[in-house]
């Protein structure tokens, strides 16, 4: 009998591309995904949420408002300009 579920193993490595998730889980998984950074001492990381109607994006942004571990963010200033946000994270103490 095999699971319904498989679980499987994301890289922590300061990039996280949201196209491999369902919109429902990015509540729970930026959240996780920055805890783990913050472990690793990665204090900048790459959020790509994609171009489209800027529905994602919105929602991406509304998180990390809301995250106190969240110093700033901003678009960002490469070729994937608004498709991806750049977060500066608060170090480990």
């Amino acid at each position: 009998m095999s699971d319904k579920y498989e679980v499987q193993e994301y890289p922590i490595d300061g990039i996280l591309d949201l196209h491999a998730f369902k919109p429902n889980e990015i509540n729970s998984l930026i959240p996780e995904y920055i805890t783990e950074c913050i472990k690793r001492n990665i204090v900048e990381i790459r959020i790509i949420h994609g171009k489209g109607k800027g529905v994602l994006r919105r929602g991406v942004h509304a998180i990390l408002e809301r995250d106190p571990r969240v110093i700033s963010f901003e678009m960002a200033k490469d070729r994937s300009s608004w498709g991806a946000t750049i977060v500066h994270l608060m170090p480990a103490k």
